[in-house]
């Protein structure tokens, strides 16, 4: 599943010692369950009802993590690597508050404190989640959730056209217009510099974690490091 929907993590992943490998899937499995809900092809028909069904992906984890085990195989897997690897999985409802944005449309995020409430449920909620997969120590996590930061604006600044596309504009005051016309626009450069200042966070999590680990963090920085390059040379692309 995530070599099929996020090649450079999935290459990231390979990238660490196989004990922690199954957290990281299991993991990803409920981040994308939570996707496959709003966005996937059977999603339920409305916003109401997809707001539902992350409710109840929510409990269902909740419940698992209560009885120690759950019957769904990625809950099942992610409450087991919970308890292995201390994974602070009462964090995970603040990951799905962001999704329930998704749920309706349009989506326009009104200015930056819009855009970073979104992200914090989102990409730090992640890094927090991930980070003791990693072995970072608790006094340095927030590193780890600055670089989901940088990842994910990234990916907002790559996707801004193909997220117009879902009637979706995460990034305030781009020029949406030309971008459904079908023309490129400038990348914003505020934001641009500070995914930039927000990878600097990768030295932090480098240094905090052991060198079989290092591999895995400095590989997909650099895959995003360049793909942010690539935007603010080109700008943002239509659909």
């Amino acid at each position: 599943m995530q070599l099929r929907h996020d090649p450079t993590f999935a290459l990231a992943t390979a990238l660490l010692p196989r004990r922690v490998r199954p957290g990281v899937h299991a993991l990803y499995g409920f981040f994308r369950g939570a996707d496959e809900l709003v966005d996937g092809p059977h999603k339920p028909p409305t916003p109401a009802a997809r707001r539902a069904a992350l409710d109840a992906w929510g409990r269902e984890l909740e419940d698992g993590v209560r009885r120690g085990r759950s019957d769904h195989p990625v809950l099942g897997a992610l409450v087991d690597a919970g308890r292995r690897h201390a994974i602070p999985l009462e964090l995970a409802p603040r990951y799905l508050d962001s999704m329930r944005v998704d749920c309706e449309a349009p989506v326009r995020l009104r200015d930056r404190a819009a855009l970073d409430d979104y992200m914090e449920g989102s990409a730090a909620t992640v890094g927090r989640l991930v980070a003791p997969l990693l072995g970072v120590p608790g006094e340095r996590r927030e590193a780890v959730a600055r670089l989901g930061l940088a990842f994910q604006l990234t990916n907002f600044l790559r996707d801004a056209g193909e997220d117009l596309a879902l009637d979706r504009v995460y990034l305030p005051g781009i020029d949406a217009g030309a971008l459904a016309a079908g023309r490129s626009t400038p990348a914003p450069l505020d934001e641009v510099a500070r995914a930039r200042e927000l990878f600097g966070a990768a030295d932090e999590v480098c240094a905090s974690v052991t060198p079989r680990v290092r591999p895995a963090i400095r590989t997909a920085t650099a895959m995003y490091r360049r793909t942010l390059r690539r935007v603010e040379v080109r700008g943002l692309s239509p659909a």
